[in-house]
């Protein structure tokens, strides 16, 4: 694993972080009531569902940086990047239900491909 790998594993981490403890500040507050019939309203989250992905994303990217000396060295972090991945995946096809765009979601996905690339052991 180079340098580059390991700044791509810290952006990861970073987007993934900031974007679950975001979520979890974001459940706190009182819900607005969208108008009917508006696209915001076709289309939502349960806050149990909201939670558990931001909960998700948050242990996933934790996991990314934890030194376990029960795997070998690469395994946690290559399991956290698939997660993430898949978190990636889910919000690309949410967002595009939605015709909101998926580019984030995108390069998230690719950034945590890069990453387990990075950690798969040769």
């Amino acid at each position: 694993m180079n340098g580059l790998h390991l700044v791509a594993q810290f952006l990861l981490t970073g987007v993934f972080l900031l974007d679950g403890v975001s979520r979890i500040l974001a459940l706190r507050r009182p819900v607005e009531a969208a108008p009917a019939g508006s696209w915001f309203a076709s289309i939502r989250l349960p806050m149990e569902l909201a939670s558990l992905i931001a909960f998700a994303e948050i242990a996933a990217a934790l996991l990314m940086w934890v030194p376990v000396s029960v795997w070998p060295v690469d395994t946690l972090p290559l399991a956290a990047s698939a997660v993430l991945a898949l978190l990636a995946i889910a919000g690309g096809i949410y967002h595009m239900r939605r015709k909101e765009p998926a580019a984030p979601n995108v390069a998230l996905f690719l950034l945590a491909v890069f990453v387990m690339l990075g950690r798969w052991r040769q």
